[in-house]
């Protein structure tokens, strides 16, 4: 009698599923030599992407606190929503919290946003006499992330958002889908967190290059690399993915012939 998890007669023991990290041996000057072939792929693949200004920074860190575990059409409906009832981030402020979350109630973890929104808008209030962020395109770009951070329940992502959609300053947002990609290609490492890999990626990006390559890397991660069954056999990056070439028990130089190399 087989034990548990052994193959029948005549079954092929089942593969190990790859990790979805880099090799141990990984190193940030491996990351680095990999990402301008990675940069290229992506704009073949996806198109050049050129930064235009977004919305006011204010309106872009709320949204993004929205967008936190939500989809795209539920974040803009909130979002729209908020603004119709209440027109100015002074009302917003001051309404019964219930309110607010109510409005806000196509987002995930409504409940818990509404205070988090709220508490923001006071602290910016508390320090600027207004809800004008502007002021921090004039900042070093690490001062300009240490002020939002400083702000309540804002992290790296929301931080890095702010500043390149709105203010076209050089930093870098890394998303699930970035961080998922980044791991696979091997451009971070395997014990690199996601919070981390912020600035590692960004230390490796020229300011030029970090809008294009977040819009392509989330697109790609969307199309293509999934997190559940992604699309290994079509991908455009499988020659330089050291993660898609073990799943689908390829090698370096047999990818290289393929139409994509």
């Amino acid at each position: 009698m087989t034990g548990k998890g052994a193959g029948g007669l005549g079954s092929s023991p089942k593969r190990r599923k790859p990790k979805n990290v880099a090799p141990l041996d990984w190193t940030p000057e491996q990351g680095a030599a990999r990402l301008p072939a990675v940069f290229a792929r992506l704009r073949e693949t996806y198109g050049e992407r050129r930064w235009r200004p977004h919305q006011e920074p204010i309106d872009e860190l709320v949204l993004t606190i929205l967008s936190q575990r939500n989809t795209d059409r539920s974040t803009e409906q909130s979002y729209l929503t908020l603004r119709e009832r209440f027109p100015t981030w002074e009302q917003v402020m001051h309404a019964p919290v219930e309110e607010v979350a109510d409005a806000i109630r196509w987002s995930g973890l409504y409940q818990m946003k509404a205070p988090r929104i709220q508490g923001v808008l006071q602290r910016i209030d508390e320090e600027r006499g207004n809800f004008d962020l502007r002021f921090l395109k004039e900042m070093p770009l690490a001062e300009a992330k240490a002020w939002l951070k400083a702000l309540p329940g804002v992290g790296p992502k929301t931080t890095a958002i702010v500043l390149l959609f709105s203010l076209g300053m050089p930093a870098f947002p890394v998303d699930t889908h970035v961080y998922r990609v980044s791991q696979r290609l091997g451009l971070i490492g395997p014990k690199t967190s996601e919070a981390g890999a912020h600035d590692v990626l960004e230390a490796m990006l020229a300011p030029s290059q970090m809008f294009e390559f977040h819009v392509n890397m989330i697109a790609h991660g969307r199309r293509i690399c999934h997190a559940i069954g992604p699309a290994c056999d079509r991908c455009p990056l499988l020659s330089l993915c050291p993660f898609g070439q073990a799943r689908l028990d390829t090698t370096p130089s047999t990818e290289e012939s393929s139409p994509h190399a």
